[in-house]
């Protein structure tokens, strides 16, 4: 049993290691985000041109400069969107963290009873606790991925029509990550209650 609850330790050691290039991940959509509201704030003035002044006499500059602005505008917006894809390839490894960690329960030539998977050794968590922990794990960062993933389409397709408050809340629902417990509530998971 105890063998057992070793191997799964490995697993939440490559959990945290996924976990860890999340918190790096969010930093860098975090900055592609207010890029890309700074480019759409600036986009609503560059469409008026009683904002150009004196600069209307240069023909061709509102179109110039929109155009730059667009293109600057869709390319953190792929650039979003790959970022996107590498916080889905996290959500995909940790969904096979618990896939492989109900496996080594559920394989071998002794499979554990109810009672084994509930038995504790030492001050380690039971198997269960485990198996809990891991799917708890996957289900909170696939559910923030879904809401990060809704953000970014929402900035894609209104993002001329959004206004500096729209964009301030979006803004903030992506750096709250509200379904992912604090710092601290994450590092109770590992440490208190979990194989670490």
């Amino acid at each position: 049993m105890e063998t057992m609850v070793n191997k799964f330790q490995a697993k939440f050691r490559k959990a945290r290691e996924e976990i860890s290039r999340w918190d790096e991940l969010q930093s860098l959509l975090v900055s592609q985000f207010r890029n890309a509201s700074s480019i759409i704030d600036r986009l609503q003035v560059l469409q008026n041109s009683k904002n150009y002044a004196n600069l209307n006499c240069i023909n061709g500059i509102q179109d110039a400069l929109l155009s730059k602005q667009m293109g600057s505008l869709e390319n953190i917006m792929v650039s979003m969107r790959s970022t996107l894809e590498e916080f889905h390839k996290i959500v995909l490894s940790l969904e096979k963290i618990h896939r492989d960690g109900r496996q080594l329960v559920k394989g071998g030539s002794s499979r554990p009873t109810i009672k084994q998977l509930q038995q504790r050794v030492g001050i380690k968590p039971t198997l269960t606790d485990c198996l809990d922990g891991l799917l708890f794990l996957h289900d909170i960062h696939n559910s923030e991925y879904q809401l990060k993933t809704s953000i970014i389409l929402a900035l894609s397709a209104g993002a001329l029509k959004l206004s500096g408050s729209d964009l301030s809340a979006l803004l903030q629902l992506l750096i709250d990550q509200p379904n992912i417990p604090s710092e601290e509530g994450m590092k109770e998971l590992f440490v208190s209650s979990i194989c670490l």
